[in-house]
């Protein structure tokens, strides 16, 4: 792989830690438990970290809270925005309420309406858009002509710092893990573990998860520079970034050992294991870095000590009930 831009902003691991003692009060210390039926099933001893139990359903409440308590006076003044498939804007909807601050979150039309009821309910406005592939450039020219402030959902050092304590709380309660699986849309959570995870223990395999319909993150890698797609279809929404970034991309090329590609149908797999054998709800995204694992992709020797993380688990019941009997269809 090519050199990401030296020139562009990085985080470091004070950041992760500084992030951490900013946010506790506002965000939980969630859960990592331990799985015996999916640790044989994918031959590790696996745990799973469960985000879907994070405050507003997802992990991104880490990095925007982060995020918003580091604003300035001025940047406070003119309101935050930004775009989302859902769980970012929820985040920072979240955030920007904690703040006093108002908050503008671009969708696409067809956002999981749990989400945009989350947005609202945390009293942000939303604004929808045609799709994924054109929220940058319209929620980029409200931005514009209103003067608010850009929170990026993967590419801001403070988010990236924010979501890095993860890693934190995964080195502290199991400090001999020896490798640990990420979902990857944008790759500001990737970023952000393996900062963390790296920097305190190398020796960890880190493992980035990806969708074959949205692979910004692996296409950027491959290119050396940030890729824009043309063409996103997932079942995983909360993984659909229309494009890699600078920061987040520099990061991974640093510390993380792989990015994989996993399809609808091994993710869909993976809800379904993981909603019948450890009782966990997690939407598409949330179940990629298992997925990976089920089907035998990630590189992981047998046995090892690995994480998996949950990064989400806000998803429409009626769309939950129709995803599920596909898969059973699909598996028997």
């Amino acid at each position: 792989m090519s050199d990401i831009q030296s020139t562009v902003p990085t985080v470091t691991l004070e950041d992760v830690l500084e992030a951490a003692e900013r946010i506790r009060p506002y965000v939980h210390r969630t859960p990592l438990n331990p799985t015996e039926t999916l640790s044989r099933m994918t031959n590790t001893r696996l745990w799973l970290k469960a985000e879907n139990l994070q405050r507003t359903g997802a992990f991104k409440a880490r990095g925007a809270v982060n995020a918003v308590l580091k604003l300035t006076e001025e940047q406070r003044r003119a309101g935050v925005i930004t775009m989302s498939a859902g769980n970012h804007g929820q985040g920072l909807a979240y955030a920007a309420a904690i703040g006093g601050v108002r908050c503008v979150v671009f969708v696409p039309h067809n956002a999981v309406p749990a989400k945009i009821a989350a947005i609202r309910g945390y009293g942000s406005e939303v604004r929808f858009t045609e799709s994924m592939e054109t929220v940058f450039a319209d929620m980029d020219a409200y931005r514009q002509e209103h003067g608010m402030h850009y929170v990026h959902p993967f590419d801001d050092p403070d988010v990236i710092a924010g979501q890095g304590t993860i890693g934190l709380e995964i080195l502290d309660e199991l400090p001999e893990v020896e490798a640990v699986t990420v979902c990857v849309g944008g790759g500001g959570l990737l970023a952000g573990i393996a900062v963390a995870v790296k920097s305190l223990k190398p020796e960890v395999r880190v493992v980035g998860v990806e969708p074959e319909g949205a692979p910004a993150v692996s296409r950027s890698l491959a290119a050396g520079a940030p890729v824009v797609l043309d063409r996103i279809r997932t079942i995983a929404d909360g993984l659909s970034a229309p494009f890699g970034a600078p920061v987040s991309l520099k990061l991974i090329q640093q510390y993380v050992d792989d990015v994989v590609l996993v399809s609808d149908d091994e993710i869909l797999n993976a809800e379904r294991m993981i909603l019948e054998r450890t009782k966990m709800l997690v939407e598409p995204a949330g179940a990629a870095a298992t997925a990976v694992l089920l089907a035998g992709k990630a590189g992981i020797p047998a046995g090892a000590i690995t994480v998996a993380t949950l990064s989400g688990g806000n998803i429409d019941m009626g769309r939950l009930s129709r995803l599920l009997a596909e898969s059973v269809e699909a598996n028997g």
